[in-house]
């Protein structure tokens, strides 16, 4: 009898264990839609209008504003952090750092990443300023539309969209090819199907579960960086079984730059320029959160420039330390196969030279996580931007379906369906297929950091415009506008240099058309996409006149005495801190 009963009460458990998974992929209600609509402080009238007689535009703004509101706003300054650093931190650090100390030596390697560093800091502050004020879902593939142009907004998305969609399955095979390093007996589809399971489990995770298991994994690559770091600096200064003191030794011999020339030394330099750029895709992911976020208010300009902060001072401690540990003539540095093949690491490769056994492994383990953290975000980015471009009416509005958990769960399945590419791991054309896939999405890190650069200056000229004051804003971009301009101009700059060295790559006597091709794809993509879409929609005008843009909806509403009231009161509070809390306060 009590055998019976026990049995009832464990079918009845297991029955509503099934029955509460189903349901939470379920489409969430439209009426609680409603409902938090009309409890939330967004303004959600655009311009006076009903629905029916909006713009494109317009319908955009809205729908964006009010999907917002259906995702879970679960992550906290730590998740959004370590979400972007899953994006930034990956094979650019780990590995592909080793062919740009090969092509421009490590004075190229910090001149270009600190250069790029200072225009990075002034997206993230743009960044952290727009989604402060607008956090809607997709974030910055919102902002270009509603404040710059539809036009150019449908094709910086596309872009940014296929960057990411192509890095899922580039990176699991690139996971596949990493395990080579203990066994290349097993078939590689066999891993690939392995992580693939793993991103699969995590994807369906609600958003704070996910962000809490790219904690794990950034932190992993965080402590990863601090201990090569100590690692290194005590091989530097001789305290290795093998080496001597080094100190900077090979930055005179073989040198500090490529070439014999100047002017191959300054080739071997832009080069480095255009993979320092595209080493920082991911850090603007801080942004795609923005609907996601606990008090966007205060988390998201503070986890831009966190983000900033502690990816900046990873790449620079980093190549620093492998620029005096490695030479660019080293034959190992391209002597791997594959483009994502860890026999070129270039910290595996110091460790090596230094003679330290057993480490090389644990960093050949740890590039190996790396690699699962970037395809990991890679699904957060990807479907989240479909969610926004389906909102905007850019894809079909089956990818704005949001589940009972806040899900978006059609889009997550999509993406995850495109990563069946991986399986084509164990062919011999495996390389040759990704590195045009890769190509046709190559500049979308820098088409889109202009954009953000771009919408920046937009806000601030229709803020302007329209008689509204810098004070009614939560929080301002610490480089301003000026900022903006200068981001604009360096992202310019590296376009061009990109430009030159796709067609004229470092060591050709003449014009290399497949190199260009393959460095270059993308723009012409991207103009396609941005002309197709002006005569589509038969939309004329080069931007959305500063008069015209509308700064109010999906907008944080805050009174303005009361924000002043707790400015004042914050500034009473700090002025009682000590000098480095101060700082601390200012700059992170």
């Amino acid at each position: 009898m009590v055998d019976t009963k026990l049995e009832s009460e464990v079918e009845t458990s297991i029955s509503k264990s099934w029955t509460k998974l189903f349901s939470s992929f379920k489409r969430m209600e439209e009426v609680e839609v409603v409902e938090s609509l009309t409890k939330s402080n967004y303004d959600v009238q655009v311009m006076g209008k009903k629905y029916e007689d909006m713009d494109d535009v317009e319908k955009a703004i809205f729908n964006t504003t009010k999907r917002s509101l259906n995702l879970n706003r679960d992550l906290s300054i730590r998740h959004l952090l370590t979400l972007a650093v899953g994006g930034a931190i990956g094979t650019g650090l780990f590995v592909n750092s080793g062919s740009a100390l090969n092509i421009g030596g490590p004075a190229s390697l910090v001149i270009a990443w600190t250069i790029i560093s200072t225009c990075l800091f002034t997206i993230v502050n743009a960044l952290g300023e727009l989604a402060a004020v607008f956090p809607v879902v997709g974030g910055f593939n919102v902002y270009v539309t509603r404040l710059v142009d539809p036009s150019l907004g449908f094709a910086v998305n596309i872009n940014y969209l296929a960057q990411w969609a192509v890095l899922l399955p580039l990176e699991l095979v690139a996971a596949s090819i990493t395990i080579r390093y203990w066994n290349n007996s097993v078939n590689s589809d066999a891993w690939v199907a392995v992580f693939y399971v793993c991103i699969f489990l995590a994807s369906l995770l609600d958003v704070k579960s996910f962000g809490e298991t790219e904690f794990i994994l950034s932190m992993v690559k965080i402590l990863a960086i601090g201990g090569f770091t100590i690692l290194g600096i005590v091989l530097i200064c001789g305290g290795g079984p093998k080496n001597g003191y080094i100190g900077a030794k090979y930055w005179n011999d073989p040198g500090s730059f490529v070439g014999a020339s100047p002017g191959s030394q300054f080739k071997g330099l832009c080069s480095v320029f255009v993979t320092a750029a595209f080493s920082y895709s991911g850090t603007e992911l801080v942004g795609v959160s923005a609907a996601e976020s606990a008090n966007p208010r205060y988390t998201l300009p503070k986890a831009s420039k966190r983000t900033f902060w502690l990816i900046t001072l990873s790449y620079l401690l980093v190549l620093t330390i492998i620029g005096c540990l490695v030479r660019h003539d080293d034959p190992k540095l391209l002597s791997a196969s594959s483009s994502v093949d860890v026999a070129a690491s270039p910290l595996v490769i110091a460790i090596e030279n230094g003679g330290i056994q057993g480490l090389p492994s644990l960093m050949n383990a740890i590039i190996l996580i790396a690699i699962i953290s970037v395809a990991n975000s890679s699904v957060y980015a990807c479907s989240r931007c479909m969610v926004s471009m389906a909102e905007i009416g850019n894809l079909p509005r089956i990818f704005t379906y949001i589940d009972n958990r806040g899900r978006p769960i059609v889009a997550i399945i999509f993406t995850l369906v495109f990563g069946l590419l991986s399986f084509i791991a164990a062919s011999n054309k495996q390389e040759e297929i990704f590195v045009w896939l890769s190509a046709l999405s190559g500049l979308s890190t820098l088409f889109c950091w202009l954009a953000i650069n771009i919408s920046h200056i937009r806000f601030r000229r229709a803020l302007n415009t329209q008689g509204y004051s810098l004070d009614e804003l939560p929080y301002l971009s610490m480089t301003g506008v000026i900022g903006s301009w200068y981001g604009c101009v360096v992202i310019i700059l590296v376009l061009i240099a990109s430009f030159w060295t796709s067609l004229f790559p470092a060591g050709s006597s003449g014009a290399d058309w497949e190199s260009f091709f393959k460095g270059y794809l993308s723009l012409p993509i991207f103009l396609f996409c941005f002309v197709g879409h002006k005569l589509y929609k038969r939309n004329w005008s080069w931007m959305i006149r500063s008069n015209k843009i509308d700064v109010n909806t999906g907008r944080r509403m805050i009174d303005k005495e009361e924000l002043e009231k707790e400015k004042q009161e914050f500034n009473e509070y700090m002025a009682r801190k000590s000098f480095i809390a101060k700082l601390w306060n200012l700059w992170c």
